[in-house]
């Protein structure tokens, strides 16, 4: 059970109409390293994880998803004011031409999502490894949509939004660490 603060997890501003950089941050939104994949894969793998980290999967889970909720929120402000002629600029004629200002699950090529992009392999280590890449190419990927702005209302999201996937891979790796040590200590001489 949740409890919906309507607020997002940190602000976010921007300080100009950018179809562009929105283009961008759709990776983040409905691409295969997205905020929507990490926090469905997270959820899913829960329910096969030793009980010692279900909280921790349940928790950076759900705070996925208030991520996406930022993503939502700095494309939707980087394109309300946008002309078509601008979106269409941008590589965003064809969303405008389905959707007119709607956000859609598509990374910044316009693949549309898929559930393919959710790893589960029920194995604890697997599936905690396979979880600290994700956050590690989420690290990566934010990065490069800093360095891909200058718009310094909007770098400071995205830092947040970055160094948030520096936390989730540490704690992730800790997570792992005691998945050895409760495996190590089942030995039987």
């Amino acid at each position: 059970m949740w409890v919906y603060e309507k607020k997002l997890q940190y602000p976010v501003r921007v300080s100009k109409c950018d179809p562009r950089m929105a283009k961008f941050l759709l990776e983040q939104y409905g691409g295969a390293d997205g905020e929507l994949a990490a926090a469905l894969r997270y959820l899913n793998q829960r329910y096969t994880i030793p009980d010692k980290v279900i909280g921790l999967l349940n928790d950076i889970g759900t705070e996925e998803f208030a991520h996406l909720e930022m993503i939502a929120t700095m494309i939707y402000k980087l394109t309300k004011d946008a002309t078509v002629e601008q979106l269409e600029a941008a590589g965003l004629g064809g969303n405008y031409a389905q959707r007119d200002h709607a956000i859609f699950y598509a990374n910044a090529e316009g693949v549309p999502w898929t559930a393919a992009y959710i790893q589960a392999k029920g194995d604890p280590l697997a599936d905690l490894y396979e979880d600290i890449a994700a956050e590690e190419k989420a690290r990566a990927t934010y990065q490069w949509l800093i360095d891909m702005t200058d718009d310094v209302d909007l770098q400071d999201s995205l830092k947040f939004l970055r160094e948030r996937e520096i936390v989730h891979a540490l704690r992730f790796k800790e997570a792992v660490e005691i998945i050895k040590a409760d495996r190590d200590a089942r030995k039987v001489f």
